[in-house]
């Protein structure tokens, strides 16, 4: 069952689009055609379509990697705009995780997990016990010493979903994680994306293709050139 963009229950609303449109090429593609879309609290959101639909774009407007042409996007009551402090809130309110992990190979997966904490002010010990904590949550406690480029697909995804709430962030925001995935460990890194969003109270928005990894989600709402289809 696919649910409403509009959630029917009266809970905290923490992601909220209005009429957001949004074009590139100087106009000439428009990505996004009104989009209105809301979430709230600790809901887990699974955002389908096919490539090309505006999944990402939306995500990249909600995470203030980019800025709509025109409409309101506002995170945790704020709007997401030019006159807000972008950076304070990349660092603490939400956290990316792309299809490529984009964590930097040269470094080991414990400094690539512990950059954000230290760029955020993030007591050294404070960080590391959270890097320890996230670490058992994922299984890569005997992987912090190895650099990324030593570690599988699954690992590395894995240590960019640790990268990602290190800074205890509330809203997740992930775009197609398990899509460079094998099957298998497609599976087993969802689960595990869903398993931290519930027990640690995170509002998760993911786009992906895997309807079978959606349905698994609290809501699933479908997105088709540029819209978003309530079914």
């Amino acid at each position: 069952m696919i649910a409403l963009a509009h959630p029917p229950n009266s809970g905290n609303i923490v992601i909220r689009a209005s009429d957001v449109w949004k074009s590139y090429d100087k106009g000439a593609i428009t990505v996004l055609k009104g989009v209105d879309f809301e979430a709230v609290a600790g809901q887990t959101v699974a955002l389908c379509g096919p490539s090309g639909c505006g999944k990402s774009t939306l995500l990249h407007l909600i995470g203030g990697l980019d800025l709509a042409d025109q409409g309101s996007v506002f995170v945790n009551g704020i709007e997401v705009n030019r006159n807000r402090n972008m950076v304070d809130f990349l660092r603490h309110e939400v956290g990316f995780v792309f299809q490529l992990h984009n964590l930097i190979a040269d470094l080991t997966l414990e400094e690539n997990c512990l950059l954000p904490a230290t760029a955020a002010g993030m007591d050294r010990h404070v960080a590391r016990e959270r890097l320890m904590q996230l670490a058992q949550r994922t299984g890569l406690e005997h992987r912090l010493g190895h650099r990324i480029q030593k570690l599988s697909g699954g690992e590395r995804q894995r240590t960019a979903l640790c990268r990602a709430l290190m800074n205890g962030a509330k809203i997740l925001l992930a775009d197609e994680p398990t899509g460079s995935l094998d099957e298998r460990t497609s599976a087993a890194v969802f689960d595990l994306l869903l398993d931290l969003a519930r027990t640690e109270g995170i509002t998760l928005l993911m786009a992906t293709h895997d309807r079978g990894l959606a349905s698994t989600c609290d809501r699933l709402v479908e997105m088709r050139d540029g819209r978003i289809h309530e079914c």
